[in-house]
């Protein structure tokens, strides 16, 4: 099947040729011609799968078919992190050039002025984040009523960021869903989020992407053992040794990833960090960076890299281990994006070997060790962990150890405000 098999007009099928794209993928073959008929689509889909342009192209095609020239938002698609709405955003202009809409995204962390001026203008498509666009729609700036299109994006993780009630509030200002088209896209389908998909979905179709290899499977994994003091001579070692063209260093406090990305650029590597302290425009700008390939290696908090979503990324390294074995998953899997495979290699102090125990019971496995490198630790390393044993209480360090922070959860890059393709 290729994307000419699914009735799309062909200002889309232009769209998708410009980028390349010639077979759909699977969630985007079975999520497509029924959303292009007006069905309700409850989706459960990872990243990587496609499921951006599963939604984007038949909501397009919806909209073109009844051009409105009323200054109303007629979509509304909300998602949980800045960067994952920037992307979407591209996405919609990637793929709605060659229409005559406007789109626009909003979220937090830029001055709002440019944002509001757009929006009295009439937007189309709006891609927005749940707390901006609440306080856009508390000082009165934002209806929406006239929402013809609705999309929640990875609903899962709103939940793990806190934002359900956010999401409820938004919701009820609504039109009633007999009257709206909803698309629905989790991960995961816990009993909150089914309970909530009951509410906003009207006779639904379902659609469940096969699951694809879990990450631990597709990624080589590796271990070094090594004195914390040591960790950022062991980096540039690494990164010295390693054909890596696209590295993603995680740090586990935003100071300490201000620190890893000064010793790298002063090392004469091509880097940028991005965390919460970060304006967006520099995380804007870090991302597209990265995207293009002028910056090779790029540091992130776990925050901020939640929604973040880019090809060909080579090599994970985490700096720091998690404290929540949960997230080491989350984090080597952004280098087995869609079934790829790549290279995740882990740092462990003295204090960091019980979050290594976890880990391996987690994902019952031992990984493997790397023990002949330029800085062994002063201790010797521990032996293999019990893969049977008893995990710690989750985000708890070992005795003696340090708190990290706690985790919460080709194209052009992103430009803020409304705009017309």
């Amino acid at each position: 099947m290729t994307f000419n098999d699914l009735n799309l007009i062909p200002e889309l099928l232009r769209g998708v040729n410009d980028v390349g794209y010639e077979q759909p993928t699977p969630i985007q073959r079975d999520t497509i011609p029924p959303a292009l008929e007006g069905r309700d689509i409850i989706g459960c889909a990872q990243t990587g799968t496609g499921k951006t342009a599963a939604f984007a192209l038949p909501v397009l095609q919806r909209l073109n078919e009844r051009v409105s020239n009323k200054p109303l938002i007629r979509t509304l698609v909300l998602t949980p992190t800045r960067e994952l709405a920037a992307q979407i955003d591209v996405s919609f202009a990637t793929y709605g050039k060659h229409l005559k809409l406007w789109h626009m995204v909003i979220f937090g962390g830029v001055k709002d002025g440019a944002q509001k001026k757009e929006l009295r203008r009439g937007i189309d498509i709006l891609i927005a984040t749940p707390g901006r666009l609440l306080d856009l729609i508390g000082q009165g700036e934002i209806s929406l009523g006239a929402v013809e299109f609705f999309v929640l994006d990875e609903a899962d993780r709103m939940l793990d960021m806190g934002f359900l009630p956010d999401v409820k509030r938004v919701t009820a200002m609504l039109p009633p869903k007999a009257q709206r088209q909803t698309l629905f896209f989790s991960a995961t389908m816990p009993p909150q989020i089914r309970s909530l998909a009951r509410d906003l979905l009207n006779d639904p179709v379902s659609v469940t992407e096969e699951r694809l290899e879990e990450p631990v499977d597709l990624v080589t994994q590796q271990i070094y053992f090594v004195d914390k003091s040591n960790k950022r001579d062991l980096l540039r070692e690494v990164l010295a040794s390693t054909r890596g063209t696209r590295v993603l260093v995680f740090s586990r406090t935003k100071h300490g990833a201000n620190r890893i990305a000064k010793v790298l650029d002063r090392s004469g590597i091509d880097v940028a960090a991005i965390h919460g302290n970060k304006s967006q425009g520099a995380r804007t700008r870090a991302l597209e960076g990265f995207r293009r390939g002028d910056v090779r290696v790029l540091v992130a908090t776990d925050l901020a890299a939640r929604g973040l979503d880019v090809s060909g990324i080579t090599h994970v390294i985490n700096f720091d281990l998690p404290n929540e074995p949960e997230t080491y998953v989350h984090r080597i899997g952004r280098t087995a994006r869609a079934g790829a495979s790549g290279i995740a290699i882990s740092f462990c102090a003295d204090d960091e070997r019980p979050y290594l125990a976890d880990i391996e019971r987690l994902i019952k496995q031992h990984i493997p060790r790397i023990l002949d490198h330029g800085f062994p630790p002063s201790q010797v390393p521990p032996a293999p962990t019990r893969l049977d044993g008893q995990r710690r209480s989750q985000g708890k360090p070992s005795s003696g150890g340090r708190s990290g922070g706690h985790p919460r959860g080709k194209r052009r890059g992103p430009r803020r405000g409304g705009r017309r393709w």
